[in-house]
């Protein structure tokens, strides 16, 4: 019952996305939020400027109209690129909180009952101070202290960091967050959230 996360880059819904979104921000009220691009925004309306007047006869001493419409031309297409690859920056971010958002509330939890008992259920039904088990190759389904156990942890999805971090019961380092995968090792965890 492990959600299905799109990892890749390039997909349509988000190229779409970006796309639509490079053109909204060329609006001088989003882009004075980047003053280096705002810049660029007003060299370019300045060059078009320009490049319409050097139509004009005699206007020679503004230069070649070719020139001055490549300079016009290499400004927008860097405008939008910029705005581009920020939009699709936004848009994946957005989608890696969203479908980390779904792995936390549909991922399956093993909470472990008064009777030692253990109860198969969704994260989201989980409650604060609730114990559950996780082992190797279980996702965390809430954030929680270790209350028993040893576990080497992949938090990438979360801190970015890619090598595992350690978590054992009774020391400093005894906190996991919901989302993340456990490699090795098994644990009791209690919910603190």
């Amino acid at each position: 019952m492990k959600p299905e996360i799109n990892r890749s880059i390039f997909s349509g819904a988000i190229l779409r996305q970006s796309l639509s979104a490079s053109f909204s921000k060329l609006d001088p009220r989003s882009m004075i939020k980047n003053p280096v691009m705002f810049t660029v925004e007003i060299g370019t309306v300045v060059m078009l400027a320009v490049t319409l007047l050097s139509l004009l006869p005699g206007r020679e001493a503004l230069g070649d109209a070719v020139y001055n419409a490549a300079v016009t031309l290499i400004l927008f297409l860097t405008l939008l690129f910029a705005n581009f690859a920020e939009a699709l920056a936004e848009a994946r971010g957005k989608a890696q909180a969203n479908a980390l958002r779904k792995t936390r509330t549909d991922t399956p939890a093993k909470r472990l009952m008064a009777d030692e008992r253990i109860e198969e259920i969704n994260a989201s039904a989980l409650r604060k101070n609730d114990l559950f088990l996780a082992g190797e190759g279980d996702i965390i389904p809430a954030d929680g202290e270790i209350a028993e156990g040893l576990a080497s942890i992949d938090e990438s999805a979360i801190t970015g960091e890619s090598a595992p971090v350690f978590r054992e019961a009774e020391t400093d380092r005894n906190s996991v967050i919901g989302g993340t995968k456990v490699l090795a090792g098994r644990i009791k965890v209690m919910v603190t959230s």
